[in-house]
């Protein structure tokens, strides 16, 4: 469980990344959690966005993810989620966060 200036500081890293990944009107799928753990192994932390023509709700989405890929919801503001996972891997660690 993240903290309050854990979170604080993850926002102001995600601040400048693209979205990596879309939800679109199809929602989430098997193929797109593979994916998304991939992604997360190896960058950490990601934006994912939620097209206008996806008919799931978007908090149930970003939960949905959270939750089938172990990671942490980070935010949750418009149509765009941010999610964290520290790597199991070492070399691949970049995030340091605070205590």
């Amino acid at each position: 469980m993240l903290k309050g200036k854990q979170k604080r500081q993850l926002r102001a890293l995600a601040h400048h990344l693209t979205p990596v990944f879309q939800v679109g009107k199809f929602g989430v799928n098997s193929e797109m959690i593979k994916g998304l753990r991939d992604v997360l192994e190896r960058r950490e932390l990601i934006k994912i966005s939620i097209l206008q023509n996806c008919e799931e709700d978007k908090d149930e989405i970003a939960r949905i993810l959270s939750e089938r890929t172990s990671s942490e919801l980070v935010q949750l503001i418009g149509h765009t989620i941010v999610l964290y996972k520290q790597s199991s891997k070492e070399k691949y660690r970049k995030i340091e966060l605070v205590k």
